[in-house]
């Protein structure tokens, strides 16, 4: 189907904007150009893992044809990049929106919920308070959804530096909007409250001894985001954690981590706080007099699972290293020491960090041989790329590395450097 796309694309002129068009309800927008780079893209490197496409003044020789892919590769796949970081913006700026009607859908749910469970026990003051509350909330969402419409509307502030779904800073949010809403309605009740008696029951129900355990966990959450943000800045800046910017949020980056797998920690942060939010919220419908009393085995539970997230935060990722250093050698060469022009193959762990297996981040990836700066060149297979992988990665000595012993040391795409590892080079 790709393929197919990117012939499409070429040999007819339907696409009138040819995928430059950034503007929201095009057609021709950044989306359908998105599409039709990363079709073109899988093309050519489909092409190129065949042995089609390449020129006669290349095809000789094995490692003039291989630098002369990986070039063409960069710059299709930097087009790629351009095409998906346009395609992103946009999809924020289209975001707010969906934010907006989320929340509204969410009043018209609850008042269908309150108007069946009215009949037969009437309406009351409570269910006036609580769809009041819901659309105090909802007009405060709506309204940050505007001034942050530029990037994502009402979850801008869940949105993390890396353009990711913050895990934490969800969690705390949904803490944040839950106690809010519940104040709000005893707000409502009071104000409407006409008895003295009354109004002193719904005051007391403010007290701390009513809700420690929905106030401690609000307490635990926010810190546990405030908590996140700090370790993992700290442990990017000290070089023990790779972090690439994503292109745009998705609700799955919730329960994975930055490559796309599931992540234990954040499912289990994740399934427990909601269900403990599930719990306080059956717990405020049925007495809408106090803030809800989360019992503290429900509340000692979701401490632990914080503690369990934070632990998780600290042990995950890990810096890049350099294992051993040997020469490549293909089938019918003779074992000889390494020699300038020759290839070497680099062995180790977390040469591509989570989130950069795309062939732009790839590209990005350099390694330096003494003082000279060598990129690492793309090899295509089809379906992807032999070179470079995580653990093991290839290039070659250039002419200019000064026979003698020289450190080999890589850059990833995150820009984090690897130990150095000594080698003999001779001419």
């Amino acid at each position: 189907m790709a393929v197919q796309e990117a012939r499409d694309g070429a040999g007819s002129g339907a696409h009138a904007h040819g995928g430059g068009c950034t503007c929201g309800d095009c057609p021709h927008g950044a989306r359908a150009g998105h599409r039709q780079a990363v079709a073109a893209f899988l093309l050519k490197r489909d092409e190129f893992a065949a042995g089609q496409g390449l020129p006669a003044a290349v095809a000789h020789s094995v490692s003039a044809s291989r630098q002369w892919v990986s070039e063409e590769l960069t710059q299709s796949a930097e087009l790629v990049a351009a095409r998906r970081r346009a395609e992103g913006d946009a999809w924020l700026v289209r975001l707010w929106r969906w934010t907006a009607y989320t929340v509204w859908a969410a009043v018209v749910v609850l008042l269908l919920v309150q108007a069946l469970t009215a009949i037969g026990a009437g309406w009351s003051t409570a269910r006036t308070a609580g769809l009041l509350a819901a659309v105090t909330v909802a007009a405060a969402l709506t309204a940050a959804s505007w001034f942050h419409r530029a990037r994502g509307g009402a979850l801008a502030p869940v949105i993390g530096e890396d353009n990711r779904l913050s895990t934490s800073r969800s969690v705390a949010a949904s803490w944040v909007l839950f106690v809010a809403y519940a104040v709000l309605v005893l707000v409502g009740r009071l104000a409407a409250a006409s008895d003295h008696a009354e109004r002193d029951a719904l005051i007391s129900g403010l007290e701390l001894a009513r809700g420690a355990g929905a106030v401690t966990v609000l307490a635990v959450v926010c810190g546990i985001a405030v908590l996140v943000r700090r370790v993992v800045g700290l442990r990017v800046l000290g070089q023990r954690l790779q972090k690439v910017r994503a292109d745009r949020p998705r609700s799955a980056d919730l329960l994975t981590d930055d490559a796309g797998r599931g992540a234990f920690a954040d499912i289990q942060y994740v399934l427990i706080n909601a269900v403990a939010l599930v719990f306080a919220a059956v717990r405020l419908a049925r007495r809408p007099d106090q803030l809800p009393d989360l019992p503290w085995g429900l509340a000692v539970v979701t401490l632990v699972s914080a503690a369990t997230y934070l632990a998780g935060k600290y042990a995950e990722g890990g810096r890049p290293v350099i294992l051993s250093v040997v020469r490549a050698r293909e089938a019918g060469d003779l074992d000889a020491p390494v020699r300038t022009g020759d290839d070497i193959e680099i062995r180790g762990a977390g040469f591509v960090p989570p989130g950069a297996q795309g062939a732009d981040r790839l590209s990005r990836m350099v390694v330096r041989i003494g003082a000279v700066n060598v990129h690492v060149p793309l090899v295509p297979v089809t379906g992807g790329f032999s070179n470079p992988t995580d653990t093991v990665l290839t290039v070659p000595v250039p002419a200019d590395v000064e026979p003698g012993r020289v450190e080999v040391q890589l850059v990833t795409a995150a820009g984090v450097e690897t130990n150095r590892y000594a080698i003999d080079v001779t001419e």
